[in-house]
């Protein structure tokens, strides 16, 4: 079972930083972790793409905030999506 995740865009607004990026669970894998390149994630989204759409929306296993270099997620087995969080401090 695999979970991955990549930063594919990071920027800053203001005093908060802004990561997004896609994530992939492959081999029946429901889940895993999520660095959003901030030392402490206030929101992040995740949407599922093509056909991994249509079951159960992915869901964050974390009490918001948290640590940005580690937020847990569910999603569908072998779902693929993208991700935005917002968070403070600059992890990159």
């Amino acid at each position: 079972m695999a979970f991955t995740s990549v930063v594919t865009h990071k920027s800053v607004a203001g005093d908060v930083c802004i990561t997004y990026g896609t994530y992939a669970s492959t081999d029946g894998a429901t889940g895993g972790n999520i660095n959003t390149n901030t030392d402490r994630c206030l929101f992040i989204k995740l949407q599922p793409l093509g056909e991994s759409a249509q079951l159960l929306s992915p869901s964050i296993d974390e009490t918001v905030p948290c640590d940005g270099k580690a937020v847990t997620v569910v999603t569908n087995a072998n779902e693929s999506g993208i991700w935005i969080a917002i968070g403070e401090g600059i992890g990159w």
